[in-house]
């Protein structure tokens, strides 16, 4: 089975922009809105955003993220959100309309503005959009003129810089478009595709189109729906509907596609739905809409089916910052985050703990992830921005979306929805996270907590230690409070169902134990569980007719055998994928390092042991260690490495345990030497002297450990199965600043990035991952610097910077395109040594 090509979607640009070639009849033009943009920071008067002197403006494009471009600070800033300034901020927008557009509807099309926007057109005000994370849009047509001048603005306000528990960004920091079209035509997001039915030999397609007639008189309009592969069209199918003066009409359609190519997470294969709006045989609007065909299911004692094979959820959490690019995250940034992490054989996705961008999810349509769309850390009652408990008052500075829940909940998780029901790779939706912390009497009627506790009981490892009749007695006996969170998962899970029925619904839920009988868990599809391995026999014995899924875990090997052990978990979702910025408690730690990759998206020893879980590529990696510094002893008696503390692997929660991946110590120290593999038995040489041969069978961590006097040298681990081999290697002084691109031709579109990377190595190639020293990188050309990242938790330097210290002797720089073709040199200097130059070519789009 092949994969869809991008000639695809060359080929069907083609056929829409023949579509638009006469713009006085047929159909919508869709611009890009993101370049030209002028920014302010701090407030201003509304009437002053046409008179501030452009030397009061900054030119900027979007998307753009003002607090990452600024100087981590613990003034007027915390490390709930990353020690980065918040603030307020205006952008404005200078356009003309041509006067062929006179006769159409224009609107604005925002994928995400983080937060409070307001937005205005010629000094005409729009509306205001609290939540930072769901897509809004704007009729501007009766306030345009035509070819002249008009001006949009957009007010940011987030001066509570201390809204949430981890960094949101601030501004315009997802796509705009603008999009022009008929009076009469298909609205945003009016096309939802889904295939009710499928198997390998046939599938039925099911079109559910909404068309609209904003004019005065009744239109009979004529809706085809051609899908097509590969660019190659295989069916359509068209129907005649009378719709009335200002209203709209729903229309189905279903057609037949045989033997499709299905998608999934080896082969994530495409279709495009063409769809075409007509009028006396002119095409006044057409749309176009990419989808897959794949059919799923959950089963409560069987786990997670795709196109009918059972299969294992290898799933991550995944904040939206991407690192030193903060929230305004391009496609090239995430796309080689996604692959690393598919390396590793993740395949799923929980976007924790908003929706996504539209772009983001894109991705993952093309890669091959699964998607739990998630909607909100908050309802009714906020959290404490430094934990997940409730916080008793809000301060100005933490006022988070809790404010505009109860008006604007409904709205947005619609919104989120209707966005992105058409994606493939969605195959659930989660209507919030860890939220039972925030109401009363969830946690104080379990016996984990409070006046009702029992003994030493531990939340984390033991079953709950009352019977549920009396923890329903103790919950029933306790106040109430203002909100009945049974009541409002009941309220959102309507919401969704309104618009999507062919997904499940679930939660990240952190007491089940009261959960399941409150009410809440009925509002729910499949109970996500969140750190909870210990209660997965507990709810499955005692509620056998839900499905239960991990959906929040610990990156560690006794989170994965769970999994392993009981088939009615279909997967987990580890907590995280990759390090992000917030939830930090101290000065300099910009964020949380319980990712597979760091904050640079670097591989961390975690994602080594994952790899060695969830990929079938055999994989080995080597870590080291000072005995004092590990969890382990020497028990001589049975010449092994025993636990310090009993049990310690089986307890382990967020975070890796401290490792290092070199071979660098003082002569005759004794070394704890730790292997990831997949390989059922390795042999450890030091200098080619064989020092043993360890099994995983006899690991009850899936780690295999020696201790090792050290001494200069070579350390190999090698498989006796497949003849694999991982070494390292003691490295000496610096002498190579070793400089890498994963592109070396970019597209001068504004938006396409290159990743370039530095290692430290001595003369003979061997990393330097012992000593740090400051890297200063020089880059010639016409290019625009998105800033450096090592990938640490430490950070006091700003990002867009040009020099920075490295971390394990490595670092990253990011670039992007601008509109211009040039040639990019790069090189890196460390003490006086200076890599070689690296050189990128940034190409005009129309030459290609």
């Amino acid at each position: 089975m092949k994969s869809t090509s991008f000639f695809c979607s060359i080929a069907i640009s083609v056929f829409l922009l023949a579509c638009t070639s006469d713009q006085s009849k047929t159909s919508r033009i869709t611009e890009d809105f993101n370049f030209n943009w002028q920014f302010h920071y701090g407030d201003t008067k509304k009437e002053q955003i046409r008179s501030l002197s452009n030397e009061n403006w900054e030119n900027v494009r979007l998307p753009h993220d003002w607090s990452i471009a600024q100087e981590f600070t613990q003034e007027k800033t915390a490390g709930a959100t990353g020690f980065l300034p918040g603030g307020i901020g205006w952008y404005r927008k200078k356009f003309n309309m041509p006067v062929t557009s006179a006769n159409k509807l224009t609107w604005i099309q925002f994928d995400g503005v983080y937060s409070n926007s307001e937005v205005w057109i010629n000094g005409h005000y729009l509306g205001k959009h609290p939540y930072g994370y769901t897509p809004f849009a704007y009729e501007l047509t009766k306030y345009l003129k035509y070819d002249q001048p008009n001006l949009i603005s957009v007010k940011v306000d987030r001066s509570a810089y201390i809204d949430c528990r981890w960094y949101p960004g601030s501004g315009i920091y997802r796509n705009v478009k603008l999009v022009t079209k008929s009076k009469t035509h298909i609205p945003q997001w009016g096309v939802f595709v889904s295939t009710p039915k499928v198997t390998k030999e046939k599938a039925v397609v099911a079109i559910n189109s909404t068309i609209t007639n904003q004019t005065s008189e009744t239109q009979r309009v004529v809706i085809k729906s051609t899908v097509y592969h590969d660019g190659v069209k295989i069916k359509n199918v068209q129907d005649t509907i009378k719709i009335e003066p200002n209203s709209s009409r729903d229309k189905i359609q279903e057609t037949n596609i045989e033997t499709p190519y299905l998608w999934d997470m080896e082969n994530p294969n495409m279709y495009q739905l063409v769809s075409e709006i007509m009028i006396d045989n002119i095409v006044v609007d057409s749309f176009e809409t990419p989808f897959g065909i794949r059919s799923f299911s959950f089963d409560k004692d069987k786990g997670f089916f795709l196109n009918g094979k059972q299969t294992l959820i290898k799933g991550v959490c995944i904040h939206h910052d991407g690192g030193l690019v903060g929230s305004a995250v391009p496609r090239g940034v995430w796309k080689r985050r996604l692959q690393n992490l598919k390396e590793a054989g993740c395949n799923a996705i929980r976007t924790a703990h908003n929706p996504p961008s539209a772009e983001f999810l894109d991705l993952c349509d093309q890669m091959g992830f699964l998607v739990q769309d998630e909607a909100f850390d908050e309802w009714d009652n906020p959290k404490d921005k430094s934990h997940n408990y409730n916080q008793i008052e809000a301060s100005p500075l933490t006022t988070g979306y809790t404010e505009h829940f109860s008006k604007w909940s409904s709205q947005d998780i619609k919104s989120m929805v209707l966005r992105d029901r058409n994606h493939p790779s969605v195959i659930m939706w989660s209507i919030g996270n860890e939220i039972e912390w925030t109401y009363p009497r969830y946690g104080e009627s379990t016996g984990y907590w409070g006046k009702n506790k029992v003994g030493d009981v531990n939340y984390y490892w033991d079953e709950p230690p009352l019977s549920i009749d009396q923890v329903k007695d103790n919950f029933n006996k306790g106040k109430k409070g203002k909100h009945i969170l049974a009541t409002t998962a009941k309220r959102l899970s309507k919401s969704v169902k309104a618009i999507d029925t062919t997904r499940p619904i679930t939660a990240n839920l952190t007491i089940p134990t009261v959960s399941n009988f409150s009410g809440y868990a009925d509002a729910l599809d499949i109970v996500g569980l969140s750190y909870r391995q210990s209660v997965y026999d507990y709810v499955h014995r005692n509620y056998p007719e839900k499905v239960f899924l991990g959906t929040e875990n610990w990156a560690k090997y006794h989170e994965w055998k769970h999994v392993l052990d009981k088939e009615y978990i279909a997967g987990i979702f580890l907590w995280t994928g990759i390090d992000y910025m917030g939830e930090s408690r101290e000065w300099p730690i910009r964020g949380s390092n319980s990712g597979l990759l760091d904050f640079a998206g670097f591989k961390k020893p975690a994602f080594h042991m994952f790899k060695s879980l969830w990929s079938d590529d055999p994989h080995i990696f080597i870590t080291t260690q000072l005995v004092d510094k590990s969890p382990y002893v020497w028990q001589e008696s049975k010449k092994t490495l025993i636990e310090k503390t009993p049990n310690w692997a089986a307890r382990q929660k967020w975070g890796w345990h401290e490792v290092n991946e070199h071979w660098n110590y003082k002569k005759g120290e004794d070394i704890v030497v730790e292997v990831y593999t997949n390989q059922p038995e390795v042999t450890l040489f030091l200098n080619d002297t064989p020092l043993g041969t360890k099994k995983l069978k006899d690991q009850n961590d899936h780690i295999l450990k020696w201790l090792v006097p050290y001494r200069q040298g070579k350390l190999t681990a090698k498989s006796k199965v497949t003849k694999i081999e991982s070494s390292i290697t003691t490295a000496q002084e610096l002498a190579r600043v070793a400089i890498k691109v994963d592109k070396e031709n970019l597209k001068a579109n504004g938006y396409d990035v290159a990743h370039i990377q530095i290692q430290l190595e001595d003369k003979n190639g061997n990393p330097i991952q012992n000593n740090d020293k400051e890297v200063v990188f020089h880059i010639d050309g016409d290019a625009k610097l998105l800033g450096i990242d090592n990938g640490g938790r430490e950070v006091l330097e700003k990002h867009q910077s040009n020099r920075v210290k490295t971390s394990k002797g490595k670092t990253l720089l990011i670039i992007q395109s601008n509109l211009n073709e040039a040639m990019i040199n790069i090189k890196a200097t460390c003490d006086t040594i200076d890599s070689k130059v690296l050189q990128v070519q940034i190409q005009d789009l129309q030459k290609e």
